[in-house]
């Protein structure tokens, strides 16, 4: 798996690439661990090259998720494609999330929060 990321406006934007399971769960981690911290964070996902999620990866997401909340910041995810969203749907992941279809439209909303 590899991870990219670019900031859009005061956005975070991490692209992962390729399968986020129980190998590359970690890595995706790490690197979600080290974005910077100063104020609140504003992070989008970008999944559009990402073709598996597993469990493992969706711990990490949940984990992510709480970490926001808990800093008051925002978090949304973006351009899932059919095989993760339905891991998503399966998990009962999607109420979880801002869900957006576009890294735009994501970084939009979090944007606005």
């Amino acid at each position: 798996m590899q991870i990219s990321q670019e900031q859009l406006q005061d956005v975070i934007v991490v692209a992962p690439r390729g399968r986020i399971d129980s190998t590359t769960s970690a890595a995706l981690e790490a690197h979600l661990w080290q974005v910077p911290k100063s104020g609140p964070p504003r992070l989008v996902i970008d999944f559009s090259d990402v073709d598996y999620i597993s469990s493992a990866g969706l711990r990490v997401l949940l984990a992510l998720a709480k970490r926001v909340r808990d800093a008051r910041g925002a978090l949304a995810l973006c351009a899932l494609g059919d095989g993760v969203r339905q891991v998503f749907e399966l998990a009962g992941f999607l109420p979880l999330f801002s869900i957006e279809g576009t890294r735009d439209e994501a970084v939009r909303v979090v944007a606005a929060r």
